[in-house]
């Protein structure tokens, strides 16, 4: 037997991006649409800086087809520039905030950005304009005409916030309806890129027609209302902040963000705001708020579920901290429109923490044996593929790469390990090159490090490869401890070794506090480098 799964036919009619803001604001005008800490606005508000930043746009002659970078971390501002690209049908670029100056050229000379805005907001932490000045020393992309600085300052070079908005004022009397009425479904209506684990980002533009309809299946899966009050803190400028914000706002609910994530600002704004869901979606946000010396008296009985991601017995002890809500998980990838499935809060707690739920509508999925290329029986591992109207445009400026990426039935090839059940319900094992070959045994570091994350000393555990002259590679570990716990690397071995096979259990335990990011994900490579400098350049195990 073999198992495609895909999703329900049902037609969806599906908006511009831009179009759901409009709808938005005309149900909804005086609710709140996103709030921070220290500012929030509403609906009408919203759509009131949006379309006067596309008139600002419109002053630099930015226009239909134009790439804006946005280089911003979340601010009500990055938003009002977002949706205001929308209304002059320009393109927005959305730039990891943590690129340093050679990702950053990568990026503006590959998307060829026409204007790059910014913001000098929170420069002790970030300083962007000085980001922009090292990566632009010697010379500016060809097709870089501006630089914009949202704030109070007033670099030389840049159009400062008074010149942006007398631009605005000078085109106070254009006709924006006429210019948003040109973009259409089929139009890009964003460039994303790839967070840069493995390799150089690449650009992933999705068309208005995949962003709209994947937020709009987000909303559908949750079962949003104008009521939600969504609690995201991740980045703006990552898939897993922008899509939950549209799919609130395609359903008039307001979204509860922050500039950059701090549990104590977190667990106030969780109370004081009201959440009733949470998607911290990585365990370094989960864990900072659960071992808060104030997570166990703050109420947060109104949150009704909350999305993260881990093995199973992690995910019951999550759910367990928040009484009264459901944990769901999800599987997906930029290309793919950001999330292709979310298991269902109505779902049984093993359905929901044992899967990541059925694919959204009109998502196909195969699972394929990556050596044979045969489809997978249900319950049997292998890649997963994609296809669907969700999809990306293909790799920006690399046709190649994604002929290459695509199988014979038009397929992506996602480059990850999962399984289909005979209900379609899709379950993620991990990365084809997160398989380590230890002796001629494949071994996947997610089955160790789902082990690892049981002893009650482990916060995180991430395992990578090194190189071993007899056996090829040998697992090691990368373990951030839960606060106020000490634990000696032998143990964690021991504790491995008394469950698993001897060639799955790591040769090494390193203690660290901080991990090397990428947007929201642990850099594997940055940890694959770090270990053969210890193993092979350093001696002893248990190292910081």
């Amino acid at each position: 037997m073999t198992l495609t799964q895909t999703a329900q036919s049902t037609q969806l009619e599906v908006p511009t991006v831009g179009d759901l803001l409009y709808r938005a604001a005309a149900h909804w005008p005086d609710r709140d649409a996103v709030v921070f800490p220290d500012e929030r606005i509403t609906f009408s508000g919203l759509l009131g800086g949006a379309e006067q930043a596309a008139r600002s746009l419109l002053s630099l002659g930015i226009g239909r087809g134009d790439r804006v970078g946005i280089l911003m971390p979340n601010r009500i501002a990055f938003l009002e520039v977002f949706f205001g690209c929308h209304v002059v049908g320009a393109v927005p670029v959305l730039i990891n905030a943590r690129y340093k100056p050679k990702e950053l050229r990568h990026v503006a000379h590959d998307a060829g950005f026409s204007v790059i805005v910014t913001t000098d907001v929170n420069a002790e932490h970030t300083p962007f304009v000085d980001l922009l000045a090292r990566s632009f020393a010697d010379e500016r992309p060809p097709a870089l005409r501006h630089l914009v600085v949202l704030g109070t300052s007033s670099p030389p070079g840049h159009v400062d916030r008074a010149a942006w908005d007398r631009g605005a004022a000078f085109h106070a009397d254009t006709d924006l309806h006429a210019l948003r009425s040109e973009v259409g479904a089929r139009d890009i209506a964003v460039i994303m890129y790839t967070s840069g684990t493995t390799s150089d980002p690449r650009g992933c533009p999705l068309s208005h027609e995949a962003l709209a309809r994947t937020a709009m299946c987000v909303a559908d899966r949750f079962s949003l209302t104008e009521d939600e009050r969504f609690w995201d803190p991740l980045p703006l400028f990552h898939m897993s902040g922008l899509l939950p914000t549209i799919a609130n706002i395609s359903r008039g609910g307001a979204t509860l963000s922050m500039l950059h994530f701090d549990p104590d600002v977190a667990l106030r704004q969780l109370v004081e705001e009201r959440a009733t869901f949470a998607y911290p979606a990585f365990s370094t946000i989960t864990q900072a708020l659960v071992h808060h010396p104030d997570f166990a008296a703050s109420d947060l009985t109104r949150i009704r579920g909350i999305l993260e991601t881990g093995p199973a017995d992690y995910l019951r002890g999550v759910e367990a901290a928040f009484p009264g809500a459901k944990v769901v998980s999800s599987y997906g990838l930029t290309e793919a429109g950001g999330v292709i499935t979310y298991s269902h809060l109505e779902e049984s707690f093993e359905e929901r923490i044992g899967t990541t739920g059925r694919p959204f509508t009109g998502m196909r999925i195969r699972i394929v044996d990556p050596e044979t290329g045969l489809e997978c029986p249900a319950g049997v591992p292998g890649e997963i593929r994609v296809a669907g109207p969700g999809m990306f445009e293909g790799y920006l400026n690399d046709p190649g790469y994604t002929a290459g990426r695509t199988d014979e039935q038009g397929f992506l090839r996602t480059g990850d390990l999962g399984s289909l059940d005979e209900e379609g319900r899709v379950t993620y094992t991990g990365r084809l090159k997160d398989m380590l070959k230890v002796g001629g045994e494949n071994v996947a570091a997610a089955e160790i490090e789902a082990h690892l994350g049981q002893h009650p000393g482990v916060k995180i555990a991430q395992v990578v490869g090194v190189s071993d002259t007899r056996l090829i590679e040998v697992p090691v570990a990368f373990v951030e401890l839960a606060p106020n716990r000490q634990v000696a690397p032998q143990e964690l071995i021991e504790h491995c070794r008394l469950a698993l096979a001897g060639f799955k259990v790591p040769r090494h335990v390193f203690f660290v506090d901080e991990w090397p990011m990428s947007t929201t994900k642990i850099q594997k490579f940055r940890l694959r480098e770090l270990a053969e400098e210890q193993v092979h350049g350093t001696s002893g195990g248990g190292e910081k």
